[in-house]
């Protein structure tokens, strides 16, 4: 069996895992703020919180009474649209409080659909139109690379994302300056707006791809906290490339009826019957 085949069946195998409870509030925070939107990108929000946990809860340097602290690390969450994953780090961090949740898209809410650098303390891009995040990255890994500060820049991308052109311009870019401060990290959930990815741009070989761009370029389990939290202890930031994460994830992770499902990747209204049963999902999972 390939190394990617084995990945493949693990993450398959992480839906047959049990949330601990780390990881069920972080989704908990997350269906609190679709309950106060009455919206949202459910199955984007869900599939990268054990990334995002692991980033925030043993990677990243940061402090959230200084959010602008000069040696902090930088997080990117370049699928803007899965903001309710980061928005429930921030929650959980201290950077803005729980209440806020409630206001989600909601008229003078800072809390938008989409994550506003200017709005939301902790948040250090605006995202949205995808495949800008991986060139704001490289601005930020050469910006401290310039100013003699070790801050690292991590960039998580949804795998639909990957098909615009900026992405690789970024990429190129990264791989030339040999950005070894910047990690790149692929939501590899296989779903993209509404439709498989293998059906709208098959992606695979993606190693093989990032690496001909001068990456360092690793696959993971995206829901396995262990692997995850070894894979950036390991990583080497001082060395002479970029580093790309191929992290296969399962859309909706922790909603069954909600996994790999196409038309839960975004829904404009959640009926009460809905809501109810992702509540009670989340329990069971």
């Amino acid at each position: 069996m390939s190394q990617e085949s084995a990945i493949r069946q693990a993450a398959r195998q992480a839906e047959a895992r049990p949330l601990d409870n780390r990881s069920k509030h972080l989704r908990r925070l997350v269906v609190e703020g679709l309950l106060g939107g009455g919206r949202g990108h459910i199955g984007s929000s869900m599939s990268p919180i054990e990334i995002l946990r692991v980033l925030y809860d043993e990677v990243m340097r940061f402090d959230p009474a200084q959010p602008k602290w000069t040696g902090r690390d930088r997080f990117i969450l370049s699928k803007g649209h899965g903001c309710l994953a980061q928005y429930a780090l921030l929650v959980d961090k201290g950077f803005i409080a729980r209440e806020t949740l409630g206001t989600f898209c909601k008229k003078d809410s800072i809390l938008g659909g989409h994550p506003e650098a200017n709005k939301i303390p902790g948040v250090e891009a605006s995202t949205g139109a995808l495949g800008h995040g991986l060139s704001i990255g490289v601005g930020m890994a050469l910006a401290a690379r310039v100013q003699k500060r070790d801050s690292r820049v991590f960039v998580v991308m949804g795998d639909g994302e990957i098909n615009e052109g900026s992405v690789w311009e970024a990429a190129m870019s990264a791989g030339k300056h040999r950005l070894s401060n910047l990690v790149a990290i692929v939501d590899y959930n296989k779903i993209q707006s509404y439709a498989f990815t293998d059906e709208v741009q098959p992606l695979d070989p993606l190693p093989e791809k990032w690496a001909a761009f001068g990456f360092d370029a690793i696959e993971v389990d995206g829901h396995d906290v262990e692997a995850l939290s070894k894979l950036f202890r390991e990583l080497r930031y001082d060395g002479d490339k970029p580093t790309a994460i191929i992290a296969h994830t399962v859309k909706g992770r922790g909603v069954p009826f909600a996994e790999h499902q196409p038309s839960w990747h975004h829904k404009n209204k959640f009926t009460d019957e809905e809501v109810r049963a992702i509540a009670a999902a989340l329990e069971d999972a």
